[in-house]
């Protein structure tokens, strides 16, 4: 006979939101964001290396996102355990939406994070680029090196860019709530 109560699938939903958890939000949210700032931060330190260290901040802020993620994955994980607790299908579909929330906003601010950290730390080695290819030459390219041409010209724009990072990052910290929030109702379905 077995021990276990409650539906038999709803743990799988539950797993399943762990993992969305950590996969949305480690595995591509935190690492394309590190990954796109990252060669930024590389192609702009051959030309202006006393800037790296400065311009690492998108790099360690879409690190971050990671922690959200393996935050949720935690939590749901230590709250599936059916042969302790009954769990049915509203307490795996909470944990489902819960790791689904965390994870898809930690994978919208790492892209965000990533495309701004890039844009962000690289205008003199877009500087570089423009000049290579003649002020006449007009492409899609060209243009993003034009607008990034303009951060190089003002380094006040600097602070901007953190602030903006800032923001993106408060995307992943909203979801984390949200998903901290699902997650806690999970245990609520049925009164035991």
């Amino acid at each position: 006979m077995s021990t276990f109560s409650g539906d038999e699938t709803a743990p799988f939903f539950g797993f399943l939101g762990a993992a969305a958890a950590l996969v949305f939000s480690c595995s591509m949210g935190a690492a394309y964001g590190t990954a796109k700032s990252g060669v930024g931060v590389a192609s702009m330190g051959v030309m202006r290396p006393e800037l790296v260290m400065k311009s690492i901040v998108p790099v360690v802020m879409a690190g971050v996102l990671g922690i959200y993620g393996l935050i949720i994955a935690v939590i749901i994980s230590t709250g599936i355990n059916p042969k302790a607790k009954s769990y049915y299908l509203f307490d795996g579909y909470a944990h489902l939406s819960s790791g689904l929330a965390c994870g898809l906003a930690g994978l919208s601010a790492g892209m965000a994070i990533g495309i701004v950290g890039d844009a962000g730390v690289r205008y003199y080695y877009s500087t570089l680029k423009m000049s290579l290819h003649g002020p006449l030459s007009i492409s899609i390219s060209n243009i993003t090196a034009l607008l990034l041409w303009a951060n190089a010209q003002q380094p006040k724009l600097f602070v901007g860019m953190i602030l903006i990072l800032i923001f993106a990052e408060a995307l992943a910290l909203y979801g984390l709530i949200v998903g901290i929030i699902l997650s806690s109702r999970a245990g609520q379905s049925r009164a035991e």
